[in-house]
């Protein structure tokens, strides 16, 4: 099966299993959306989520945000990790929104990526949640089920990973597509060597499922031997005893 025809199978299939979709950072404005998005970086957007909250009440826009010291970010910001550089991105491309954009964020890609801490990822998401324009986001969930699935081939780069996609995913389709396999990287094909193929709407059409299946088998083999060697350690154990 050709990767074209198989991303067509998988695009209607994942949008019937998750058919409302959208980002799992909560926002209500575009530069919020940036901050959020720099904070989830090695954190749950969960957390994220939460801490935000405290952030946005100290500081409600990108002026009030732009003139707080990098220190007093990183205080509120520290909980999700890398406090100190997650901060220092977060103030630099704030008061660039303020000095150089009048504190709109462009919808520009490029323009985008001028932006501190703001990687093709983060530019993709800001230009399909917020701009509605054609956006494919590779987060550590697309790279691993698109290279499960056959959709890539044993590509872990996220540019390039981004550049196969698009050559198969149509445009229109590319945000939300991820937005669903973030929803099903985490509900169904986890990152366990073996995950919940079982439950899995991909199955027949996914080139690692018969290796998974396999593993599976053959971990499940290895268990019933663990149990059955066990058992009869105990068996022999008992029998010696009584003849004592």
């Amino acid at each position: 099966m050709r990767k074209k025809e198989r991303a067509a199978i998988v695009i209607e299939r994942l949008k019937e299993a998750y058919p409302d979709v959208e980002c799992t950072l909560e926002y209500d404005d575009a530069w919020k959306l940036l901050v959020s998005v720099r904070l989830a970086a090695q954190c749950t957007d969960e957390r994220v989520n939460v801490v935000v909250q405290g952030l946005y009440e100290k500081y409600p826009g990108i002026r009030e945000l732009a003139a707080a010291e990098p220190e007093d970010i990183e205080a509120i910001v520290k909980p999700c990790g890398l406090g100190h550089s997650k901060a220092r991105d977060i103030s630099k491309a704030m008061r660039m929104l303020r000095d150089e954009y009048d504190c709109r964020v462009p919808d520009d890609f490029d323009e985008l990526m001028k932006l501190p801490g703001v990687g093709r990822k983060s530019a993709n998401l800001v230009m399909g949640d917020v701009f509605g324009k054609p956006a494919i986001v590779t987060d550590t969930h697309c790279i691993r089920l698109c290279n499960r699935i056959g959709l890539v081939d044993d590509e872990k780069d996220p540019k390039k990973v981004e550049m196969a996609l698009w050559k198969i995913i149509p445009p229109e389709e590319g945000n939300d597509f991820c937005h669903r396999l973030v929803y099903h990287g985490r509900e169904v094909c986890t990152a366990r060597t073996t995950p919940y193929c079982d439950k899995c709407v991909l199955r027949d059409v996914c080139k690692e499922y018969p290796k998974l299946e396999k593993l599976k088998t053959q971990k499940a083999k290895r268990v019933q031997a663990a149990k059955t060697t066990a058992t009869n350690k105990g068996k022999t154990a008992k029998t010696k005893k009584e003849k004592k």
